[in-house]
């Protein structure tokens, strides 16, 4: 009698989560279905699968048996059934568990999957810094994460996203005073410094690249969001490191002017991680190919160096 391809997705998705819940979850399954799958599995092969314990579930001999059988066959399966035939989008079943700081996510990642919602995508989003985000996806409670720092931990693949460029700016009064000062480092060590956290990390950073010294004061207002950095610098409040991403349209607009140009801005790479070893669903698939697809790109409004001087 032939075996249900549906009690063997079902299978394959506990042999590797490890745990009925997390399978569950990734198949947009509830776990009463998931495990009412494995018994039936293991009723009509006639031999137990898994092995229950405290958290989660180990497989038997039986099931790594059966799991180097199917394995490739249904994941080639649900790589064919993932692609376009006849030009004609293929729904997205399943839910996508996304993390990543909330800025870049909030700019450039999400308004990137909109188009693939009414496709069926259903996504989960979860903020936060890199140390979480490594954690959240070594315990499988997210597919993929994008991270501001490079992953050094194994049982991880990562691929290059995007480079931020990070710019100084100022709203017009203040940056035409510090562009016209004698001396940029004391003039700005004299100006208010708005700062994500309390010791500095993306001020610090240009400051050193750029400057090649540390910064020489302490913040006069730190924020952990960097939309609230923006608005604070906007509103004439200091001087600030931002993203390029993020000021775009604001300097684009003369509303923002970039105090500083040196002859290579700094950069920081960020990654798109997730689990290695283990294939991505056809809908975790989906989002990674639409964010890797538009590495590189600059965003619509994102000003090069030559629009910033025009501005200034």
């Amino acid at each position: 009698m032939p075996l249900s391809l549906d009690l063997l997705r079902t299978f394959l998705a506990v042999y590797r989560e490890g745990s009925l819940t997390r399978a569950a979850r990734r198949l947009s399954l509830s776990q009463p279905a998931v495990t009412a799958h494995v018994r039936t599995l293991e009723a009509e092969l006639g031999r137990p699968l898994f092995i229950r314990l405290p958290r989660g579930v180990a497989p038997t001999a039986a099931a790594d048996l059966l799991a180097r059988r199917i394995a490739d066959p249904l994941d080639q399966l649900s790589a064919l059934t993932a692609t376009p035939l006849d030009g004609m989008p293929v729904p997205l079943a399943g839910v996508v568990q996304l993390g990543g700081p909330v800025e870049y996510l909030t700019a450039r990642t999400l308004p990137a999957l909109a188009d693939l919602i009414p496709r069926g995508l259903e996504l989960r989003v979860t903020f936060g810094v890199a140390d979480e985000l490594l954690g959240a996806v070594r315990a499988g409670s997210v597919d993929l994460a994008v991270l501001t720092t490079r992953p050094r931990r194994r049982g991880l693949r990562f691929e290059p996203l995007y480079d931020e460029e990070f710019v100084l700016v100022a709203a017009r009064p203040l940056a035409s005073r510090l562009r016209t000062a004698p001396d940029l480092v004391a003039a700005l060590a004299a100006a208010p410094l708005i700062a994500y956290a309390e010791d500095l990390p993306i001020v610090r950073r240009y400051w050193q690249s750029v400057f090649e010294v540390r910064p020489s004061r302490h913040a006069a207002m730190v924020v952990p969001n960097l939309h609230a950095v923006l608005a604070l610098v906007l509103a004439g409040a200091g001087v600030s490191v931002l993203p390029t991403y993020l000021c775009a349209d604001e300097v684009a607009a003369g509303r923002l002017v970039v105090v500083h140009e040196p002859p290579i801005a700094p950069l920081n790479t960020l990654y798109l991680v997730s689990p290695a070893g283990t294939p991505l669903t056809p809908a975790a698939a989906a989002v990674r190919d639409r964010l890797l697809s538009g590495r590189g790109h600059r965003p619509t409004g994102e000003p090069d160096s030559a629009d910033r001087r025009a501005q200034s």
